[in-house]
């Protein structure tokens, strides 16, 4: 049983006839709690919480989310949306939820270097279809993310100090919106709908489609060095004197797990705590092999498989996990930081930790700290970013999230805000979600944002994100509504 499982609330009662007519109106399924599939339906990557919907709609097209978003509104219930459900903000309860996994339409337009998808289409589906022409999106790590709310949340992707953003790179979004019209929305045509949904899109509607630009990648440098625990001071102070030398061609992070003893792990990783150095440069190998020598320099390894890869064995170079499982996470964006904060944060979450820590400490800045497209991703002067994360299988929330505050208190002298799609888990619903909330623009940015999702959904109906509880100026809160 999940977290929000745990108090479970009685579904409204809906309007059979006008239930039977959403039945006929829409491709897809369509199911209420107790029909078969229904649990099926709601369950995303995140297993820790699950929407708990009075009605789901498993959308087809756009067609179908036109349906179930007039549907809602004529039976008075908020709207949540869900791709793949890696980040779940807010979850449902009682409401309508859209669940767009079988929107997986994706077309490549080579000449143009553009991609076009539909709402539920992931990364790895991206990266297949655009490899035959030699091109590239600006996915994350993880080829199961789905595409629209990594990007709706600004992107940033294993090209970032190369190519900034995957919002930089939008082209033209379909949206649904709150009284069910559907609007293509570009910079020409729409300007401050548009320059909104880039990094803060969350909560002015329905995503059914994008199309964006696709890069001239075909191959990378890249892939992990990992140090064992022993030499983790050394790593992290060599890996910060190296962030300062690298060109805008490489991006890279730098890992910290430390690995429980169980049979279930490879030999090589059962209870230690390992440094993982994670690669992408666009340049050749052999650029890229002086590159990494300072690092390589540091001593032995447990692993180094830095090589020369064809794009679209891209994902083995922070090898995430893909099987759906339950975990938490914060971060904090940061303006730079020194060594000794970093061992700080390295022996807080460390072997002697009591929850299991994953510590990502991202370098950002070249094309990431560009103007882009005038949108709202927040905080980009940011250097770099730490991420804290922990699985939750038999470990007390509130311990976890005591233990991640702890960690990134240390780096408070550097902070700036946090990243929103960094933030993983129920954020919306912590006590202090409205400071959550307005950490990821900033003050005045967020209550633009906030006036913004007023204006185009004056009742509220897409209500479940982490804004929906930061918007002090709007009860009831602002929510959100594109798919993850």
């Amino acid at each position: 049983m999940e977290i929000n499982d745990l108090v479970p609330t009685p579904a409204p009662a809906l309007d059979p006839t006008a239930l039977a007519a959403l039945v006929r109106q829409v491709q897809g399924p369509v199911l209420v709690p107790g029909d078969e599939g229904y649990d099926a339906e709601r369950t995303g990557f995140q297993l820790a919480y699950r929407h708990r919907p009075a009605v789901i709609v498993g959308a087809e097209c756009a067609d179908d989310v036109v349906a179930a978003v007039r549907f809602a509104r004529d039976q008075e219930l908020p709207v949540a949306v869900q791709a793949t459900g890696h980040g779940l903000s807010v979850a449902t309860d009682g409401g309508l939820l859209i669940s767009t996994r079988r929107m997986n339409d994706v077309r490549v337009d080579a000449a143009a270097r553009t991609a076009r998808v539909a709402a539920g289409v992931v990364w790895g589906q991206v990266i297949e279809a655009a490899a035959p022409h030699g091109l590239a999106p600006l996915n994350g790590s993880s080829p199961g993310v789905g595409v629209i709310s990594y990007t709706l949340g600004g992107g940033v992707g294993l090209l970032a100090r190369t190519y900034g953003f995957a919002a930089d790179h939008v082209r033209s979004i379909d949206l649904v919106t709150a009284d069910a019209r559907q609007l293509h929305v570009t910079m020409d045509s729409e300007p401050e709908l548009f320059r909104a949904l880039l990094g803060g899109g969350h909560g002015f509607g329905v995503v059914t489609a994008m199309e964006f630009a696709l890069l001239p990648v075909a191959r990378l440098y890249g892939g992990q060095l990992v140090f064992g625990g022993e030499q983790i001071d050394e790593v992290l102070a060599a890996y910060l004197r190296w962030t300062e030398t690298v060109p805008d061609e490489l991006t890279s992070s730098l890992a910290l797990i430390a690995y429980p003893d169980i049979p279930q792990l490879p030999e090589p990783l059962r209870g230690r705590h390992l440094a993982q150095i994670r690669i992408a440069y666009t340049g050749s190998a052999a650029d890229g092999e002086k590159l990494v020598a300072p690092l390589r320099a540091v001593g032995p390894r447990v692993s180094d498989d830095l090589r020369e890869m064809p794009y679209a064995d891209s994902d083995t170079i922070h090898r995430d996990p893909s099987d759906p499982h339950t975990y938490d996470g914060d971060n904090a964006l940061l303006s730079g930081v020194d060594v000794e904060a970093l061992r700080r944060v390295a022996a807080l979450t460390g072997p002697a930790a009591p929850v299991m820590c994953v510590v990502q400490f991202n370098h950002l800045g070249g094309a990431l700290a560009g103007p882009g497209q005038a949108g709202a991703v927040g905080h980009r002067a940011a250097r770099f970013a730490l991420r804290v994360l922990s699985p939750l299988d038999g470990s007390d929330l509130a311990t976890v999230r005591a233990l991640h505050a702890e960690a990134l208190a240390v780096v408070a002298p550097w902070w700036l805000g946090r990243n929103v799609n960094f933030l993983l888990g129920r954020h919306g619903e912590r006590p202090d979600a409205a400071q959550v909330a307005r950490s990821v623009h900033g003050a005045e940015e967020h209550r633009r944002l906030a006036g913004l999702r007023a204006l185009h959904d004056p009742e509220n109906v897409f209500r479940f994100h982490h804004a929906a509880s930061g918007a002090a100026d709007r009860e009831p809160a602002v929510a959100a509504s594109v798919p993850r």
